[in-house]
């Protein structure tokens, strides 16, 4: 029998990112862009099987067992998240997972795939003797140009790829990523047949139109990249065609709406309904996501989708179609309540938009708004602060994230924060918004801690308004306010503060 070309793991670090949410309020989501992969792999005539640690809630020891039995040629794991940023607090799960594989067949090849191994590939080598392999972007063809060597031999004519020689960390010259009209061909979806689809729970705040029925649930993309360059976003480093990031990484491809709706398609015969479309900007090219939307309703399916928005496309002309289509939430990165303070790092993006008018227009139409904010950006003081926190309160939407500005790998912040000496995560869990080693950025005037502190209070603060729980209950029932408050009893431990905080 022929030998596994390449087994694509999603390593399982949840209770370490986020403590006691993992249990039943975080989501555990399909890993899209491992799944892609994989298809990309097989298309090429690859033998390929995958392994969702995190989704069937497997111990390191336990999933290296399981690949040890699978005894693949290589081993990938796709160290992704929930959302870009989540890529460096993920290495949490996949170095231990690489540690463990490596102590029962210490011959085993493994390859790291991800944004945080993008942004940083020497150090990834470096650090973690465990790690054979990295992928210096988004390591689709990489992949299939590894596995046409026998993984010993001719490692230096593997474009994008990083690997140690005599002790040296050897990285080879710049792979280019999927050309947009290459899409369809070189990643045709997600191996959807290789993930155990019943095991994936979209969010709490995501399932309440949809009777807080929260499985089943998928993700997909529709889109890659992002046309903006925002300071404290690290999305495009896998996009990056050279072996320094540059502005020319701010690539926007997209696959035919024709070729998308298919994904859409095998959804509804799977029955599943809850749909999160995971592009950083989906409602940003009218021409890609109206058509994807008419051809739903056509369809006549009935979802309950989320996707992200920026504050100034949200076009009334768009909304009707949006929520025709089943899109339920659209999220808006509002970031601050500050002009200054958002101009700040938010570069190519709204400036002087009226936010409050957007976000009722939206709810106008039917659609509910999830409203991203962050604490601690550069330019934040406590007043600053106080007015991103008072417009949240004020414009009181269906859901609400609450951020501290985080130097993520492969964002400009991180390099503004080395060049500062700013202190950065010890641990990579430090990376996750979650965890108790969490380390966000100072300000100019504030530290770290002051902004921990004050977002966690804000977080409390605002999922136990009164007027936020009765807008839960009048919209989507007394479960989903119930739920709510179940969920600010989880107490979260932060080692900077030497306090524990609810979520």
């Amino acid at each position: 029998m022929k030998q596994l070309d390449i087994f694509f793991v999603h390593p399982n670090a949840a209770h370490k990112i986020y403590q006691d949410l993992s249990k039943d309020f975080s989501a555990i989501e399909p890993p899209i862009w491992a799944g892609m992969l994989a298809s990309h792999s097989h298309q090429r005539g690859f033998s390929v099987d995958f392994l969702d640690c995190e989704a069937l809630h497997l111990t390191d020891r336990e999933s290296a067992q399981k690949i040890h039995e699978a005894n693949p040629r290589l081993t990938c794991l796709v160290v992704y998240g929930q959302q870009p940023s989540a890529s460096s607090q993920n290495m949490e799960g996949a170095v231990a997972l690489a540690e463990e594989i490596k102590k029962i067949n210490p011959r085993q090849k493994i390859l790291f795939v991800g944004g945080h191994v993008a942004a940083l590939p020497r150090e990834v080598l470096e650090r973690h003797p465990c790690v054979d392999f990295v992928c210096q972007n988004e390591g689709v063809y990489t992949i299939s140009q590894l596995l046409k060597t026998d993984l010993d031999q001719d490692l230096d004519k593997v474009l994008g790829l990083g690997f140690r020689e005599d002790g040296q960390v050897i990285l080879n010259g710049p792979m280019p990523i999927v050309a947009k009209e290459h899409l369809p061909t070189e990643l045709p979806g997600v191996a959807w047949d290789l993930l155990p689809l019943k095991q994936y729970r979209t969010a709490l705040w995501h399932a309440l139109p949809n009777g807080s029925q929260r499985q089943p649930f998928a993700a997909l993309y529709t889109s890659l990249g992002c046309p903006m360059k925002c300071s404290f976003c690290m999305i495009n480093i896998i996009n990056r065609q050279e072996n320094e990031f540059s502005d020319g990484s701010a690539v926007f491809r997209y696959w035919d709406p024709e070729f998308i709706i298919r994904e859409f398609d095998f959804f509804a015969r799977q029955g599943i309904t809850n749909i999160k479309i995971a592009d950083e900007l989906f409602v940003l090219n009218a021409n890609h996501f109206m058509r994807l939307c008419q051809l739903i309703i056509e369809r006549g399916y009935k979802f309950n989708i989320w996707c992200y928005s920026r504050v100034d496309t949200v076009k009334p002309q768009f909304l009707e179609t949006l929520k025709k289509a089943g899109v339920n939430y659209l999220a808006l990165g509002i970031e601050s309540g500050n002009t200054k303070v958002r101009k700040d790092v938010t570069k190519g993006r709204f400036e002087d938009v009226d936010i409050r008018s957007v976000v009722q227009r939206i709810r106008d139409h039917g659609i509910n708004v999830a409203a991203n904010y962050i604490f601690g950006l550069p330019e934040d003081n406590y007043e600053t602060m106080q007015m991103t926190l008072d417009l949240a309160m004020e414009m009181c939407t269906e859901m609400a994230n609450f951020y501290s500005a985080m130097a993520y790998p492969g964002s400009p912040l991180y390099g503004l924060a080395r060049k500062e000496g700013w202190k950065l995560p010890e641990t990579y869990a430090g990376f996750s918004q979650h965890s108790y080693d969490t380390q966000p950025l100072p300000t100019k005037y504030l530290s770290a801690e002051q902004v921990l502190e004050f977002r966690d209070k804000a977080w409390m603060k605002y999922h136990t308004n009164p007027r936020f729980l009765d807008l839960l209950r009048t919209k989507f029932g007394a479960k989903a306010a119930e739920e709510t408050l179940r969920s600010t009893q989880i107490q979260l431990k932060r080692k900077i503060l030497k306090k524990v905080f609810s979520t």
